[in-house]
């Protein structure tokens, strides 16, 4: 259980964080970044979540959950690398994958299939949807890029990736199961020569 009874502490004055793991990194690091993106990301589900009702928002609501399962998962490294840890580490897990997966394809049986890119837009809730799956790209970016240099679970990823697309489904199903989704029409804006 967390207590947290001082706010500041006054320990990253000089630019350093700890991990889950009690080790001091410099705040700038690739670690540090994924994860404090997957936090941004889960801001962005709240913002979501003032639009949303109902079976959304119970849904945005277990998204916001497991993000935070992932920001432990990814502040502290594999037990491996330091066998001093006192604690079973939270770790992303493929039961939460698959239900996104479960997720994603019942929202997906409601909608017609795509016959062209679709902008950010429509409602408001559909919009904010939008800008979550693209924190959450960015996100994944990171958390990927850290697994090229360090062991990350790879349910992290994964995790990621497909709540990316559910983000992207969710929003189609906000715009009035994509009835009034914004599509891209190539070029349209641009002048004639």
């Amino acid at each position: 259980m967390v207590v947290l009874s001082k706010i500041y502490t006054k320990t990253g004055d000089k630019g350093e964080t700890a991990l889950g793991n009690g080790a001091r990194v410099p705040k700038q690091s690739l670690r540090v970044s994924a994860y404090g993106t997957v936090d941004e990301a889960n801001a962005t589900v709240g913002l979501a979540r003032l639009h949303a009702a109902d079976e959304m928002d119970a849904a945005l609501a277990r998204v916001s959950n497991d993000l935070f399962d992932l920001g432990a998962d990814l502040c502290t490294p594999d037990r491996h690398l330091d066998s001093t840890l006192s604690y079973t580490p939270l770790r992303m897990i493929a039961a939460q994958v698959e239900r996104l997966e479960r997720e994603i394809d019942v929202l997906n049986a409601r909608l017609t299939p795509l016959r062209s890119f679709i902008l950010p837009g429509g409602s408001a809730l559909a919009a904010q949807l939008h800008l979550c799956r693209t924190v959450c790209r960015r996100a994944e970016r990171l958390v990927v890029e850290l697994a090229a240099q360090e062991d990350v679970n790879p349910e992290a990823v994964r995790y990621l990736n497909r709540l990316s697309d559910w983000f992207f489904v969710a929003g189609r199903i906000a715009n009035d199961d994509g009835a009034k989704d914004v599509l891209w029409v190539p070029g349209l804006t641009r002048p004639q020569a």
